[in-house]
């Protein structure tokens, strides 16, 4: 069942078109991506769903709601991490937990929530006070306090360093494994790869392609390419024999063999059986960085 519907979304800014046509459905209980480049139409399109800026054309639904015409109705059911937010510099964790549940109908016990986000020691600590990570583990705790059925994180990881950017991603996974549906807005490629169970890619303002991850990878180049240092010489025929195999190079003293399928298994099998060690064996496959060039004719820069 959908929880966001999105149709045929344009929205425009004088003569730029920042989203134009882009169409989507987040599925209840899913960590849904939106991946592009900064400038994509990524944080615009977002926005038009959390009803902070009005569509030139298009629908959008959020659990059958309008987010502009049922503003009130939205805030119970949709959290948000927005790309850019800040408190005021001397409020307190604690304060700020307090602040936010007082907008809600049924707030979520803040204190168990800053407990399980690891912020409980510094419920007394000002806003400024609080490292990259807290900081954003702290915009995650406001965007859950109303207990919502779906969070929308916007490039929530942008800024931290690797160690906070992993952190992250666990409480993303926690936060999906209390029911939670999810949409993040990233640009990161290796976040998507691991969280996302499907992806909307979007470049100049389009969705070019949505797919799970493997999927996305799997429909521009399945192929797979297995480097080693044989310790024998080998016969290539035996190789190229391999259903599996589609074709086998020599690369200085290395050898690339290129295939599908279960192709590891197949190569290492079959030298094992003519008591050949494959040195230095490395397996190179297509990523999702290969995909999104394919499918955009650019990569984008961290």
């Amino acid at each position: 069942m959908a929880i966001i519907e999105v149709d045929n979304l344009v929205k425009r800014y004088g003569d730029t078109t920042a989203v134009n046509g882009v169409s989507f459905a987040v599925e209840e209980g899913e960590i849904f991506g939106i991946l592009g480049p900064n400038g994509a139409g990524k944080t615009t399109t977002v926005e038009c769903v959390e009803g902070l800026r009005s569509p030139d054309s298009g629908t959008i639904r959020v659990g059958g709601l309008d987010p502009r015409r049922d503003e009130d109705k939205l805030r119970d059911l949709l959290g948000v991490q927005l790309q850019e937010s800040q408190l005021p510099e001397k409020l307190q964790v604690g304060e700020a937990m307090e602040l936010f549940s007082s907008f809600y109908r049924e707030p979520a016990d803040w204190r168990k929530l800053i407990e399980s986000l690891h912020l409980t020691d510094k419920v007394g600590t000002q806003f400024r006070r609080l490292s990259g990570g807290q900081k954003q583990r702290l915009s995650i705790a406001l965007a859950l306090i109303g207990n919502p059925k779906l969070a929308v994180l916007d490039e929530l990881t942008t800024g931290l360093d690797p160690q906070a950017r992993r952190d992250a991603w666990d409480l993303i996974e926690d936060i999906r494994a209390r029911g939670v549906t999810i949409v993040l807005v990233t640009h990161f490629m290796e976040e998507a790869e691991r969280l996302c169970d499907r992806l909307a890619v979007i470049d100049a303002g389009r969705v070019v392609a949505i797919d799970s991850p493997a999927g996305l990878v799997s429909a521009v180049d399945d192929r797979q390419r297995i480097r080693f240092r044989p310790s024998a010489p080998i016969d290539h025929a035996l190789l190229t024999a391999l259903p599996e195999v589609t074709a086998v190079e020599r690369a200085g003293s290395q050898l690339v063999v290129t295939g599908t399928g279960d192709l590891l298994l197949a190569v290492t099998t079959t030298l094992a059986r003519n008591k050949v060690v494959a040195a230095d064996l490395r397996v190179e496959q297509t990523s999702l960085d290969d995909a999104f060039v394919a499918l955009t004719g650019r990569k984008i820069d961290n």
